[in-house]
C-alpha cells in the first residue's frame, strides 16, 4: 500500500512538473511569436512619433490662419501629411523608401544605418523604437499569455512608447493621445481588471491635481513653469489604470530618474542648465514599471518596515 501511494504522488509530481514545462515552453514560444509583431507595431509607432506633431502643427497653423484672416500657406506636403500618406522618404534627398528597405531593425543594420541613394545616416531612433516595442510586447506576451489583461497592457505600452518618443522630440503630449489612455483605463477597470473601478477615478483625479498643485506651486515661488500641462494628464491616465495607491511610486521613481539623468547631464556637459526637460519620458517609464512590478516593489517596501 506504502509503495502504491509513493508511485502515485511521483507520477502526480511528474505530471504537474510536465504540465509547468509545457506551460513554459508554450508561454515562451508565444513570446517569440510577439516579437516579431512588435518590431512591426514599432515601426508604426516611428510614423507616430515624427508625423502626428506636424499633423497637429499643421492643423494649429490652419486654424490660426483662419482666425486671423490670414491667406493659407501653399504647402502641398503639409496639407496632406498623415500617417499613410505620403509614402516613407529620405529626408535628405528625398528618395522613396522600397519596402525591402523598410524591414524594422533588420534593414538598419543591412543598410549600416545610411540611405542607400545619399548615405545620410538614419536616426537611431528607428531601430531603438523597434526594438523596445518589440522586447516590451514579447515580456507582456511572456507573462499574461493570450487574455484580456495582456491585450490591456499592450495598448497601454504602445501608447507609452509614442508618448515617450514625442515628448523626447517636441516636449509636447498631446490631448489626442493621453486622454484617451485615461478614458481606456477607467474602461479597463469598469471590471477591475487592475484595480477596483472607485480607486481608478481617484487614481485619476489625485494624479492630475498632485502635478498641477506642483506646478502652480513653483509658478507662485519662481514665477517660472516647471512643467506642462501635458504631464498632469499623462500622470492622470496611469492613476486611471493603477489607482491612486501606485502614484506616490510613479511620482517617486520619475522624480528620481528624471533628476538623475539631468545631474549626469550636466555633468557630462550634454546639455544646458537653462534647456528644459522633458518629464513625460520618466512618467511613463515609471508607470509602466508600476503597472508591471509596482504590486512586488511596494510589498517588499511594506515588508522591509513590517507592515
Amino acid at each position: 500500500m506504502f509503495l502504491e501511494t509513493s508511485l502515485s504522488g511521483a507520477a502526480s509530481l511528474s505530471a504537474a512538473a510536465s504540465l509547468s514545462a509545457a506551460a513554459s515552453l508554450s508561454a515562451a514560444a508565444l513570446a517569440i511569436a510577439a516579437f516579431p509583431f512588435g518590431l512591426i507595431i514599432g515601426s508604426f509607432l516611428n510614423v507616430v512619433i515624427l508625423r502626428f506633431p506636424e499633423q497637429l502643427k499643421n492643423s494649429w497653423r490652419r486654424e490660426s490662419e483662419d482666425f486671423l484672416g490670414l491667406a493659407p500657406e501653399s504647402d502641398e506636403a503639409q496639407e496632406t501629411l498623415s500617417l499613410s500618406k505620403p509614402a516613407s522618404r529620405c529626408p535628405g534627398c528625398g528618395v522613396p523608401i522600397k519596402p525591402w528597405h523598410n524591414i524594422p531593425v533588420i534593414s538598419y543594420i543591412l543598410l549600416r544605418g545610411k540611405c542607400t541613394a545619399c548615405s545620410t545616416p538614419i536616426s537611431i531612433q528607428y531601430p531603438l523604437v523597434e526594438l523596445l516595442s518589440g522586447v516590451a510586447t514579447a515580456f507582456i506576451v511572456y507573462q499574461f499569455g493570450l487574455s484580456l489583461t495582456a491585450g490591456y497592457c499592450l495598448i497601454f505600452t504602445w501608447v507609452l512608447i509614442a508618448l515617450t518618443g514625442i515628448d523626447f522630440r517636441e516636449q509636447l503630449l498631446p490631448d489626442q493621445i493621453t486622454l484617451p489612455l485615461l478614458w481606456l483605463g477607467l474602461f479597463a477597470n469598469l471590471n477591475g481588471t487592475f484595480v477596483p473601478l472607485n480607486e481608478a477615478v481617484i487614481g485619476a483625479l489625485a494624479g492630475y491635481l498632485s502635478l498641477w498643485s506642483v506646478f502652480w506651486l513653483f509658478k507662485l515661488i519662481t514665477g517660472k513653469e516647471g512643467m506642462g500641462y501635458g504631464d498632469f494628464k499623462l500622470l492622470a491616465a496611469l492613476g486611471a489604470w493603477m489607482g491612486w495607491q501606485m502614484l506616490p511610486l510613479i511620482i517617486i521613481l520619475s522624480t528620481f530618474v528624471g533628476a538623475l539623468v539631468g545631474i549626469v547631464g550636466l555633468l557630462m556637459k550634454t546639455r544646458e542648465k537653462q534647456v528644459p526637460m522633458a518629464f513625460g519620458p520618466f512618467l511613463a517609464m515609471a508607470g509602466w514599471i508600476a503597472l508591471i512590478w509596482g504590486d512586488k516593489i511596494l510589498g517588499s517596501y511594506l515588508s522591509v518596515f513590517g507592515l
